[in-house]
């Protein structure tokens, strides 16, 4: 008989989880968004077979399990619960999903400091999963004894983790804390998963620490849970590859390089591939000014071009699964490097200047087009994951942009 699981919550919105378990086994599983007055009653009788639970029920879903796991008990929280012969069963898996992050980074934090930023639910899982793997833990909360205004007390640590929701989307573009008051720190995990890169992810990998986005531990836990579901023994080796699959499913793929390189041309043609949504960052500037680009340029000049182009920015580089096709001037702003890069692989288009077109191009216009290419070139570079040559079909530039995406897995 098919099994009936699923992700329990308040409110799910958009979840990566139906996704993930349709890598995991061959079951259903939908989303249930239970108030809080029925979510008691939900959990006892109703039509599942497997549950994965998010805030606010790991605590109430515990308290109604008939048996709990070692670990789920110490934690007063489950995520998982399994029906089996008439009883509940409770596991706590974002323990594991958290270890599991925590080995992928390599760090050794035995013996070492570690401060876990945030003192909630997730912060008690992850000081549990530190203890246990010998770090020495330091939470730090707002108001407590380490808080954020005495943290460079502790400026010794190796590790931090980011427990809290500061910088998860919308609220893209915030961030806990500035990692270079933590001069010793290697490592930095954030359980955040969208945007896949938070600012202070951004700020880790500028720092050249090692670093891991939540996509893991969520992967991670979904893959123990589903062994629960299914009560059969999943690879190790299935994370990682849903990890990579999920990571290049959901990035954005955004294109840049000259004004005239196709950047409009090709995103269309691998929107048309890939089945995906195409932004062109122009035309969405020419809606929200009302008025073309040139005239833009005539009535104000580059600077509030640039001003709405980053605007732009913030808002496509929020979204997933979508190409983004941008302005050639896009990357003299390293504002939108961030804004881009938080969510997306960015490629940078090359074709021969000689092969530019200028029309309706005000800076191409009144620029040498060669002495424009060498001034942003190492902007482009600056930008860019991958490059590809566009100088030959439209059909050839989509396939090697798919194949060098494919290739960074």
């Amino acid at each position: 008989m098919r099994l009936h699981c699923g992700l329990l919550g308040e409110t799910l919105g958009h979840s990566y989880s139906p996704r993930i378990h349709a890598y995991l086994g061959d079951y259903d599983y939908h989303l249930y968004e239970v108030p809080r007055d029925k979510v008691g009653d939900f959990i006892l009788h109703g039509d599942w077979d497997g549950l994965n639970v998010t805030i606010p029920y790991k605590k109430v879903a515990a308290s109604l399990c008939d048996e709990l796991s070692d670990i789920a008990k110490s934690l007063g929280s489950v995520n998982t619960i399994v029906r089996r012969d008439g009883k509940l069963y409770g596991y706590n898996t974002d323990y594991y999903g958290f270890r599991s992050m925590v080995l992928e980074t390599g760090v050794d934090i035995s013996g070492k400091k570690a401060l876990v930023l945030g003192t909630g639910g997730t912060g008690v899982t992850v000081e549990k999963v530190l203890s246990e793997m010998g770090a020495e833990v330091v939470p730090i909360s707002r108001t407590g004894e380490n808080n954020y205004d005495n943290i460079e007390k502790h400026s010794d640590a190796i590790l931090v983790v980011n427990a809290t929701p500061v910088g998860m989307y919308p609220k893209n573009g915030t961030s806990p804390l500035d990692l270079r008051r933590i001069p010793a720190c290697e490592c930095v995990l954030d359980v955040i998963y969208n945007p896949m890169r938070t600012a202070l992810i951004l700020q880790a990998e500028s720092l050249g620490l090692r670093y891991k986005s939540g996509l893991h531990m969520l992967v991670a836990q979904a893959k123990y849970s589903s062994e629960h579901f299914q009560n059969k023994k999943i690879s190790d080796d299935s994370v990682t590859f849903i990890e990579n699959s999920l990571t290049r499913e959901l990035e954005n793929i955004i294109l840049i390089g000259m004004p005239g390189s196709g950047k409009s041309v090709v995103a269309q043609a691998l929107g048309q591939r890939l089945h995906r949504q195409v932004i062109e960052t122009d035309a969405e500037i020419v809606k929200s000014a009302g008025c073309t680009i040139p005239e833009i340029f005539e009535r104000s000049g580059e600077s509030e071009f640039r001003q709405l182009e980053t605007a732009e920015m913030k808002a496509s580089g929020k979204l997933s699964e979508r190409i983004i096709s941008t302005g050639g001037g896009v990357v003299t702003v390293e504002e939108n490097y961030n804004l881009l890069h938080q969510n997306g692989i960015i490629v940078w288009l090359e074709r021969d200047t000689s092969k530019l077109p200028t029309d309706g191009r005000p800076i191409s216009q009144k620029s040498n087009l060669g002495e424009l290419y060498e001034k942003r070139k190492p902007m482009y570079k600056r930008f860019a994951d991958i490059k590809v040559d566009n100088n030959g079909t439209v059909a050839q530039t989509v396939d090697r942009i798919i194949k060098e995406i494919e290739d960074l897995t």
